[in-house]
């Protein structure tokens, strides 16, 4: 008899809730989920928050999109299919951490609208902080550590975001980072300042 999804029998009303985990970190748990081009500062910004709340006594985790492309998604293209699976995933995941009190600090291209909203629905609106890491592509292009943007004009890669395809801005997000202006301590800071009187519960 082949399995079928009448044959599972979920439990999540059974298991201590999201509420007793942050009573015993003292934290309320947040996504905080990092959007923009490739090279636009995401990871940079998102390493520089995850010190400080670790050095203040905040349990959080980064989730890096070249992280989860090595890991639970290495079966996955790059198609526009396959990249709306990856942040399902990927939401999947960040709920898994928020249900634990845990803040989770994502860094994902995530390019259009409609795909963040996928993430915002698994996640929650009340739990998904939107971040807006706002950098043009020339900047972004003169950055290019990784050598992407100079392989995407050469045709290595296809239907690269900010070149051969699409960046959807968000409309209104909870912040948005101008990192042609800030630098990384100040957009670090921001992203702190927004967050910290969320999260914390108490003094820490």
């Amino acid at each position: 008899m082949k399995e079928s999804k009448d044959n599972l029998f979920p439990i999540f009303n059974e298991i201590l809730k999201k509420e007793e985990k942050e009573i015993l970190l003292k934290q309320n748990a947040k996504v905080i989920w990092m959007t923009g081009l490739s090279g636009s500062g995401k990871t940079t910004i998102a390493k520089g928050v995850e010190r400080h709340l670790h050095s203040i006594g905040i349990l959080n985790q980064l989730l890096d999109g070249d992280n989860i492309r090595v890991g639970i998604s290495n079966n996955l293209t790059f198609s526009s299919e396959d990249r709306a699976e990856n942040i399902r995933r990927i939401s999947e995941v960040s709920k898994l951490f928020l249900n634990c009190g845990v803040i989770t600090l994502n860094c994902f291209v995530s390019p259009t609208i409609e795909i963040r909203n996928i993430a915002k629905e698994i996640i929650g609106v009340d739990n998904f902080i939107e971040v807006y890491i706002n950098a043009s592509v020339n900047t972004c292009e003169e950055r290019d550590v990784k050598g992407l943007y100079r392989k995407a004009r050469n045709g290595e890669i296809q239907d690269f975001t900010g070149i051969s395809a699409p960046f959807e801005a968000p409309k209104s997000p909870k912040i948005e980072i101008n990192t042609n202006q800030l630098s990384i301590d100040e957009s670090v800071q921001k992203v702190l300042d927004y967050i910290l009187p969320i999260i914390k519960t108490s003094k820490i």
